[in-house]
Order: C-alpha cells, then sequence, then structure tokens
C-alpha cells in the first residue's frame, strides 16, 4: 500500500516537473488542448497539462527581415535588382499560428512579390528620387495583407537598386551634360552682369570729361609699369588745351604791356 501511493506521488511530480514552461518576457505561449485554442500564456513560469496541451512559443520582439534581390523591370522599361528590409512583430499570437502555417515564410514571400509589384509601377526616376513615397506604399500594401496573421509591420526600407552597367553610363553622361549646362549658364550670367557695369561704367565716363582723362592716364600708367618696353600713344589734344591757353593768355599780356 506505501509503495503504490509513493509510486503514485512519483508520477505525480514527474507530470508536474514535465508540464512545467518557463516563457521569457518577450515570449508567449499558444496553448492547444486536443487540438483546440485554449489561450495564450503570459511570460513567466506556466504549467500545461502533459499529453494534453501542446504550447507554441512567439516571439514578441520585432523582426529585422532582409527581402532578397528582386528582378523587375520599371514602367519605362528598365530592367533593375532591387533588395529591401523588413521591420515588423506579433501582436497577436493566436492569429500568428491558427491563420498562417509559418508567418515568417509568409511575411518574407509577400514581401518579395510586394516589392515586385510596387516598383514595377513606378519609373527608374521615382525609384531613385522617391525611395520615401515607395518605402511608404510598400510598408501600406504588406501591412494590410499580414494583419490577418496578427503581424504589424512596421517600416519597409529599399536598401539598393542595382542598374544596367549601359544604364550606368547613361545616367553618368546625362549628369555631365546637366552639369555643363549650369556651367554655361553661370558663365553667361556673369557675362551679362559685366556688361551692364561696363555699360554703367561708360555712361558715368562719357558724362565727365575729367573722369575719361583720368581713366585714360591710369592705363597708360598700367602699359608702361607691366611691359619694359617702349609705347607711342597719341596724346589727346584735350589733356594740352590747358597749356595752350594759359600760353595764349600770358602772350596776350605780354602784347598789352608791349603796346602800352
Amino acid at each position: 500500500m506505501g509503495l503504490g501511493v509513493l509510486g503514485a506521488l512519483g508520477i505525480l511530480v514527474f507530470l508536474v516537473f514535465l508540464g512545467i514552461r518557463v516563457l521569457q518576457e518577450y515570449e508567449r505561449g499558444v496553448v492547444f488542448r486536443f487540438g483546440r485554442f485554449a489561450g495564450v500564456k503570459p511570460a513567466g513560469l506556466q504549467w500545461i497539462i502533459p499529453g494534453v496541451d501542446r504550447l507554441v512559443r512567439i516571439e514578441l520582439r520585432e523582426i529585422v527581415m532582409d527581402v532578397p534581390p528582386q528582378e523587375v523591370i520599371t514602367r519605362d522599361n528598365v530592367s533593375v535588382k532591387v533588395n529591401a528590409v523588413l521591420y515588423f512583430r506579433v501582436l497577436q499570437p493566436e492569429k500568428a499560428v491558427i491563420q498562417v502555417q509559418n508567418y515568417l515564410y509568409g511575411t518574407s514571400q509577400l514581401a518579395q512579390t510586394t516589392l515586385r509589384s510596387v516598383c514595377g509601377q513606378a519609373e527608374l526616376d521615382e525609384l531613385l528620387a522617391a525611395r520615401e513615397a515607395i518605402n511608404q506604399k510598400l510598408q501600406e500594401i504588406i501591412d494590410q495583407q499580414t494583419e490577418p496573421w496578427g503581424v504589424k509591420v512596421r517600416a519597409v526600407e529599399v536598401k539598393q537598386i542595382d542598374l544596367p552597367v549601359e544604364m550606368q553610363r547613361a545616367m553618368a553622361r546625362q549628369a555631365e551634360a546637366e552639369r555643363e549646362k549650369r556651367s554655361k549658364v553661370i558663365h553667361a550670367e556673369g557675362e551679362f552682369l559685366a556688361a551692364q557695369r561696363l555699360s554703367e561704367a561708360a555712361r558715368v565716363l562719357s558724362s565727365q570729361e575729367a573722369a575719361l582723362q583720368l581713366r585714360y592716364l591710369q592705363t597708360l600708367a598700367e602699359i608702361a609699369t607691366e611691359n619694359n618696353s617702349t609705347t607711342i600713344f597719341p596724346i589727346p589734344i584735350d589733356i594740352l588745351r590747358p597749356f595752350y591757353e594759359r600760353e595764349r593768355e600770358r602772350r596776350a599780356r605780354d602784347t598789352q604791356s608791349g603796346g602800352a
């Protein structure tokens, strides 16, 4: 009798230890009893009925999944390779187990097909310049389709776009032509401003004869300083006119004084 009781107690203790489960803070346990959903166990020390209950562990931490490069033909018929990264987490563990066979594999496949579809509807320039809009569209579509699985997609980021070599060369030539165009426009604007300033300077000099003469003398001084050679230049008669006038006045005074 005593051995039977001890044996029963031993079996009971063994079953108790056999049903003990420890769930981490970032885990939840989905329990099935005789194949039917029986609830979700929180983190900590839990116990299930051995042989009756089955516990499936589901992580609640955010998962970072790399989406492999996908061959995409854009709307303007350019073949590119696009890869992305997916950030998601499980919000409802029971749906992640019941509604889909493998939520990780399903989310990965859904991300690949959506990436090809969305990038195929855009043009190459849009893919390169409007990544934020592409990322937002990918996130909305994937999140909407994974919602029945209890999966929340927080963000989708396009990482890299690989272009064909011919397209890279064409874009390089286009960028070079654009830079050359900007250079010519800037040069033309500089020439236009310089012509405006010269026109204003010419109007100022033409209105002041003394300023024109000073500018002429300044130019002669610069030529004489920079070039170690003899320079022959005509002297404007206006420069010598004051001396002629002064000499004429002196002779007139001498004539008047002599006559007196």
